[in-house]
């Protein structure tokens, strides 16, 4: 049997199989270090909303102050 057909994928086949390692650990790190699906970007663009919300459920400003930071806020 002849094998040398084999010879050119032997060097992609290595090279797919260390790029699906090197997912591997980034989605390992990624799930460990708490940045999940939503990652750091989402995370820090959520927290003047939640602040903003919060603020208002405590009655702290009034709604047309919440609707107007809203806004300015982009949300």
């Amino acid at each position: 049997m002849n094998w040398a057909w084999w010879m050119p994928l032997h060097g992609l086949l290595s090279l797919l199989f260390l790029a699906f390692v090197i997912v591997c650990v980034v989605v390992l790190v990624r799930g460990v270090s708490g940045a999940g699906a939503r990652g750091f970007e989402d995370t820090e663009a959520l927290r003047p909303l939640d602040v903003l919300k919060e603020r208002y459920a405590k009655g702290e400003i009034e709604r047309d102050e919440y609707l107007q930071k809203l806004g300015d806020l982009g949300g």
